[in-house]
């Protein structure tokens, strides 16, 4: 069973800055895809960022476009997710995700494509 390792989770101001990291056991994803996903109290998962291993292209949720990056380091095979300028609106559960192969753009937002995830970690945006 692999399991992909979150951490950089917590607590900070409307404005801050936080780092999520999402480490993987082993090179199983590198022809793939990693993604980040969040879900708030109350409501669905969504998508925040993904990038294609080989190439390292991107894609982002328009929520959070130009404020955070998602980057690979193909040494550690651990994926960052930096976040910057930090609302409220941004408190969820992130959720690290990979799958072995890539799909469409469309498909790679979608939880679905992805069959490992984190466990999960909590950023609370305070106001």
């Amino acid at each position: 069973q692999v399991q992909l390792v979150e951490s950089g989770g917590g607590l900070v101001q409307a404005g801050g800055s936080l780092r999520l990291s999402c480490a993987a056991p082993g090179r199983t994803f590198v022809s793939g895809v990693m993604g980040w996903f969040r879900q708030a109290p109350g409501k669905e998962r969504e998508f925040v960022a993904r990038i294609i291993w080989t190439g390292g292209s991107t894609d982002y949720a328009n929520s959070v476009k130009g404020r955070f990056t998602i980057s690979r380091d193909d040494a550690k095979i651990t994926v960052y997710l930096q976040m910057n300028s930090l609302k409220p609106d941004d408190t969820a559960v992130y959720l690290c995700a990979a799958a072995a192969t890539v799909g469409s753009a469309t498909s790679v937002r979608r939880d679905w494509w992805y069959n490992y995830w984190g466990q999960g970690t909590q950023v609370t945006v305070s106001s």
